[in-house]
């Protein structure tokens, strides 16, 4: 029994942690609230058949709302996605593989992996999808 108002200090100071974060977070909410709501309030409301037009870049729609987009700008993302996996990979690889007791398995698995991608990059240059045309 003697030991229970500790706890409790104790309790209290780790909540306490948690409450200021918890104070900041709903500042953070209200403030944002706030601001919209004064934007809200304090534009001016003066619809036009200008403003109404859909606007995207700059340009003026001219035509149907249905644009092709090209396949080969996806591909080059993916591949680029492929290749920074790769390279966040190799960094804690490398830290591992200077550890004594796993140099052969860290290289093992490090030849499986770039094999992956170099069977993938293969399969795409062989289909053609790295040509820029």
């Amino acid at each position: 029994m003697a030991d229970l108002p500790g706890s409790a200090v104790l309790a209290s100071g780790y909540f306490h942690g948690y409450s200021v974060v918890g104070l900041l977070a709903v500042i953070g909410v209200l403030f944002v609230a706030v601001a919209f709501g004064a934007g809200r309030l304090l534009r001016p409301v003066v619809p036009t058949p200008e403003k109404l037009l859909t606007y995207e870049c700059g340009v003026d729609p001219v035509g149907e709302g249905w644009a092709h987009t090209q396949v080969r700008y996806y591909v080059y993302a993916f591949l680029y996605v492929i290749f920074a996996v790769d390279s966040i990979f190799l960094f804690p690889w490398a830290t591992v593989f200077a550890a004594p007791g796993y140099g052969a398995t860290t290289l093992v698995e490090m030849f499986i992996f770039l094999g992956f991608l170099a069977v993938g990059l293969l399969y795409a240059w062989k289909k053609g999808v790295l040509e820029w045309t």
